[in-house]
């Protein structure tokens, strides 16, 4: 039996996630117009800059960021490599504290300062219970990260037309899933006067039926759940040891795979 893991969830061959760091309060411009096009994505904040100037209060953080994912960016914004080991100890873990009391769930990811990252760096990140990080270096093509600590995005949003238009037109011809992973800062937007770029996309990518929206910590788990699938040797059987539901291909078939169950993948399936 041929077995392909290359589905989202639903069978989708496409998802998009966006992710925006700082947490300044043009986040609140390009949440609402994110949310009328049903694009979700991740919001990297730095606890520590929240309530003083240009960034966003404490007290809204949850409700602004409702349906998204809020997550790490260091209490400070340091250069990371740069500061002694223990001090960026504190900068993530004292992060999570502070984002983990406004939200109200486990924040696990983050996206580095400045871009910034060492080996010593990426080491340290199991320690302080971080699953993921995101890079800067866009690697303008839509495959999945071979490493979640050092997750590079598609692009950023100064080219995220071009790359959506390319993403919608091949996507039958993709290999594997395809993800289209676009970063930015929402000042830019108001820097360069260029909010209608934003609205541009998501008339082009946004309210897609073949598309997942999806946050960054929900890509994560999706791909762990879905390579945590246990087969038979003959690849007839599968058994989800994950609480999630996944999708594969058998044999030309999408299949829909429970959480906690095992499947007979020659039996008729939805």
């Amino acid at each position: 039996m041929r077995i392909t893991l290359d589905r989202f969830p639903d069978g989708k061959r496409m998802a998009l996630t966006m992710s925006y760091d700082d947490g300044l309060y043009h986040d609140r411009r390009l949440v609402e117009i994110m949310n009328r096009y049903g694009i979700r994505g991740t919001f990297h904040l730095n606890s520590g800059k929240l309530g003083t100037q240009d960034y966003l209060e404490k007290g809204e953080i949850a409700s602004l960021y409702e349906g998204h994912e809020i997550s790490a960016h260091s209490v400070t914004h340091p250069f990371l490599p740069f500061i002694p080991k223990e001090q960026a100890v504190q900068e993530l873990l004292n992060d999570r504290l502070a984002l983990e009391e406004l939200t109200g769930y486990p924040v696990r990811g983050m996206s580095y300062p400045f871009g910034s990252w060492d080996a010593s760096v990426v080491s340290m990140l199991d320690s302080v219970g971080i699953e993921y990080a995101r890079t800067v270096d866009s690697h303008g093509t839509f495959r999945m990260p071979e490493n979640f600590q050092l997750w590079s995005p598609t692009c950023h949003h100064h080219d995220m037309i071009g790359h959506a238009e390319r993403w919608l037109h091949d996507n039958r011809v993709f290999p594997t899933m395809a993800l289209l992973y676009v970063w930015g800062h929402s000042f830019e937007f108001e820097r360069e006067n260029n909010w209608e770029l934003l609205e541009q996309f998501g008339e082009l990518a946004g309210n897609r039926e073949d598309v997942w929206y999806a946050t960054n910590m929900e890509i994560v788990q999706y791909s762990k759940a879905l390579k945590a699938l246990r087969f038979s040797a003959s690849g007839e059987l599968v058994h989800n040891p994950s609480a999630l539901n996944v999708w594969i291909n058998a044999d030309g078939r999408v299949r829909e795979i429970p959480g906690g169950s095992t499947v007979d993948l020659r039996e008729a399936g939805k």
